[in-house]
């Protein structure tokens, strides 16, 4: 996958509902260093979803789970600080919808992170995919301002590569009401790779779900491979997505400074099988 080809970061449209509330960082949400953490920003977006579904009354129409989700941090939310998550809806398919958010500092007017995630439509029972209803169009139609959105999957196939591979397990406390590791967790492997370093300036991601990683005893593989281009940069690295597919852009401040490092570009993902 080109990395320029990232799921678009589509403005609001005029008059259309947006959905908002404030939070404050806590400290499980915080590194070390008081970085507030992308799962936990991924937390955050899932949370002011729903409260936006409650709030419009649908929350009974139907369940939504992420197909995939883009975070753009142009500087990351610290703890103690304050913020306002508004979200709206980008775009709509038969069977599923486009929601982006945006976090702002309270007090700022720019937001610091902005994403996008594609949510697919179940129905309650059944949990299968679903049409929306005509209400929920009603509710959610100007806002997306006629944009339509599909629900193809954009991240290549595996190549034949090798890569490193670090062992990870999922917990059974990973899991969420509909029994499966939450969308959230998924960005953990990440997160750990960012701890062992300094912090990021600014980080853009965008991950793609597959097929739900069960919790389990035992550890699963994440796959990291890259390949260079002329000029040093990490492009086009490919993995074994069978759960989930992460393609990453970052940059860092080099230890004591504020010089940046080389953007690289990386594709992670996560795979199921018990090492």
């Amino acid at each position: 996958m080109d990395v320029d080809g990232f799921t678009e970061l589509a403005a609001p449209a005029r008059g259309g509902r947006i959905f908002s509330r404030e939070v404050d960082p806590g400290f499980s949400d915080s590194a070390p260093s008081g970085r507030v953490r992308l799962d936990a920003i991924a937390r955050w977006l899932q949370d002011v979803a729903y409260a936006d579904v409650a709030d419009a009354g649908l929350a009974q129409a139907a369940v939504w789970v992420v197909r995939r989700s883009r975070i753009s941090v142009l500087r990351f939310p610290r703890f103690a600080e304050r913020f306002r998550v508004a979200t709206f809806c980008s775009g709509l398919g038969r069977m599923w919808a486009e929601r982006r958010t945006t976090v702002t500092r309270v007090g700022e007017a720019e937001p610091c992170v902005e994403a996008v995630s594609l949510w697919v439509h179940l129905d309650p029972e059944r949990w299968r995919p679903t049409p929306l209803s005509d209400e929920e169009i009603e509710r959610y139609g100007g806002a997306a301002a006629g944009r339509r959105v599909t629900a193809r999957l954009r991240h290549p196939p595996p190549s034949d590569v090798n890569g490193d591979v670090m062992h990870w397990a999922f917990r059974a406390t990973d899991c969420d009401l509909a029994d499966h590791v939450n969308n959230a967790s998924y960005w953990q492997p990440l997160e750990e790779e960012l701890l062992d370093g300094p912090d990021p300036e600014r980080i853009d991601a965008e991950i793609e779900y597959r097929t739900p990683a069960p919790a389990r005893r035992g550890a699963s593989r994440a796959q990291r491979t890259a390949q260079m281009d002329r000029r040093g940069r990490r492009r086009d690295a490919r993995v074994d997505p069978r759960c989930a597919s992460l393609a990453v852009r970052y940059r860092c401040a080099a230890e004591k400074t504020q010089r940046a490092r080389q953007i690289r570009d990386i594709y992670q993902s996560v795979d199921s099988a018990v090492a």
